[in-house]
């Protein structure tokens, strides 16, 4: 894919890079459904929706824009929602692989690499999602075992 129609200055790209360098990467929890759907959904009128997404808004809650709204990190706290990466290595029956990668794929992983060495199947997880994936993994067949890692602390 090509970005030539771009354009940018020198000091845009500076600017572009400088920002990278800065950034850290996070995982954002974003709700793209609209005001409309969530006001129905509550019970409640779409002008008391926005009162009390702006409230959410003040305390540092929720971030918002066009069609959008994240959970911040503040929020995930308040839930008691953990969002560390755990890393689940699969291993799997050799004759059963092609019907478990395929059930696996589908499964609420944020990434599924089939690898090579001593494991099928590597699984980025969220860790608030590790016990749904891990009991429905445990329930596919051919699925031999499976070995979690939660990150601790990103050195790098």
């Amino acid at each position: 894919m090509s970005l030539d129609y771009l354009h940018l200055t020198e000091k845009q790209m500076q600017l572009l890079k400088l920002l990278f360098r800065k950034s850290q990467p996070v995982h954002v929890f974003t709700i793209r459904e609209t005001q409309s759907e969530l006001a129905r959904e509550l019970g409640i009128t779409r002008q008391a929706l926005n009162i009390h997404l702006r409230r959410l808004r003040e305390e540092g809650l929720i971030r918002t824009g066009r069609g959008f709204i994240d959970l911040t990190e503040k929020a995930l706290e308040l839930l008691g929602v953990k969002t560390a990466e755990v890393f689940v290595l699969v291993r799997i029956e050799p004759k059963a692989r092609t019907q478990a990668y395929a059930k696996i794929k589908n499964l609420s992983a944020e990434k599924v690499y089939r690898v090579t060495g001593n494991v099928d199947i590597i699984a980025v997880v969220n860790q608030s999602k590790l016990d749904d994936f891990l009991k429905k993994v445990s329930r596919i067949e051919g699925v031999r075992e499976t070995n979690t890692h939660v990150v601790i602390e990103t050195l790098k």
